[in-house]
């Protein structure tokens, strides 16, 4: 049975001001605004000393937890046409191969997360050039400096990673782009802060649920498991941020993928027991794609409640000018899962993003599936920010 999703909360100011207690929602918000408040840190924190102003050999990027993304979007976009190589490592050990001709980037919001602490601490040793981000006054901080690396700092009132990844984001997309290993430079961080304010402005809490697309996209996902599939590397960035964002603040299982790799695991699934099409090899199973659930003589009393389905969210990206077989092939095979999907009872969302930069591109894909788990969250009655059982974990981890 779905769980109750309850919309007139996440219209009513009141209710989300009371489930909403450390104003999630209005960190969110301030995506453009970090992306702009990181430009300038990062100018005053001297970004331009990265890796001693020399490319370096290779590139490190250690992130976990809420800032996990930041290793994925700086991989995303240095792939196409990086002059070296850009690894990920969450944790110890430090690859062996990484010495003084080598950048390091260990991001950490609070500056004390172990792994990127630990990963920026052997890679002092060992020599490496190190761009740290992260608190001001942090243990993270404290090796960039014994190091002679460069540390920016985050903006004040940052509470969580998950409400704070620009300003975590900004500053590495900014250094690995005067090192040119991205495309990434102010401009392009000044479009993507257009952007994330125009999405923070169609998503802000006073937009009524039938015209604000994140509450749109939210009572969706309310009504069945989520699967979250992207058309692409870019969207399976944004695919993967969101089944974080939905389990870490809605708490709801979600699972990700990205086309065209993941298509036939996604596809399986229309098979199984969350879609109409399910028939648990019964004898008297019409196999016409209808299943028990559809019966409109199925008594919830007697027969018990009808099982959750699936919802497939498929995450876009704009059609290119000229369009290339290769993105002909990608736009067919997204029509073609999204068809079969809807064939079994699978409800289809979509969210496709608007022109621009492949990062603001991204930033867009990013915000609303944000503003939708979060929504997500408040309609279901719980606290986004606010899991007894995780910080039952902590107490018990500590």
């Amino acid at each position: 049975m779905a769980p109750f999703f309850d919309e007139s909360r996440i219209d009513s100011d009141e209710a989300l001001a009371a489930l909403d207690s450390r104003q999630t929602l209005r960190g969110l918000a301030t995506a453009g605004a970090q992306v702009r408040e990181a430009v300038d840190l990062s100018a005053e924190g001297s970004i331009e000393r990265v890796g001693g102003g020399e490319r370096p050999r290779s590139v490190l990027v250690a992130s976990l937890g809420g800032s996990a993304v930041v290793c994925d979007v700086l991989e995303l976009l240095a792939e196409p046409g990086s002059p070296v190589p850009v690894s990920v490592r969450r944790n110890l050990p430090l690859p062996g191969w990484v010495g003084p001709l080598d950048l390091v980037i260990a991001v950490s919001l609070s500056g004390r997360a172990p792994g990127p602490l630990a990963l920026a601490a052997e890679a002092a040793r060992r020599g490496a050039s190190l761009l740290t981000v992260g608190a001001v006054d942090s243990p993270l901080a404290d090796v960039a400096a014994q190091a002679r690396g460069v540390h920016i700092g985050v903006g004040r009132g940052r509470s969580t990673s998950r409400t704070a990844l620009w300003s975590l984001l900004a500053p590495v997309l900014l250094g690995a782009g005067r090192l040119g290993i991205v495309d990434v430079d102010d401009r392009v961080l000044a479009e993507t802060a257009d952007r994330l304010d125009e999405i923070a402005e169609s998503c802000r809490p006073s937009s009524e649920s039938f015209v604000n697309p994140a509450k749109v996209l939210a009572a969706d996902l309310a009504e069945g498991v989520p699967v979250v599939l992207g058309d692409g590397p870019l969207n399976g960035v944004a695919a993967a941020r969101a089944t974080s964002m939905l389990a870490r603040t809605a708490r709801v299982p979600a699972t990700s993928g990205e086309l065209p790799d993941d298509a036939a695991q996604v596809v399986a699934c229309f098979d199984g027991p969350f879609t109409a099409a399910y028939s648990g090899g019964s004898a008297g199973s019409s196999g016409g794609g209808r299943g028990d659930d559809d019966d409109i003589f199925t008594d919830p009393f007697l027969d018990g409640p009808a099982a959750p389905r699936l919802s497939l969210l498929m995450l876009r990206d704009v059609l290119p000018d000229r369009m290339t077989r290769e993105a002909d092939e990608a736009r067919s095979l997204a029509e073609t899962v999204a068809s079969a999907a809807r064939d079994v009872g699978v409800r289809v969302s979509e969210v496709t993003a608007q022109p621009g930069h492949p990062l603001t591109r991204l930033a867009g894909q990013i915000a609303t599936t944000d503003f939708a788990a979060t929504y997500l969250a408040l309609g279901l009655g719980l606290d986004p920010a606010v899991s007894p059982h995780v910080a039952d974990l902590r107490g018990r981890a500590g």
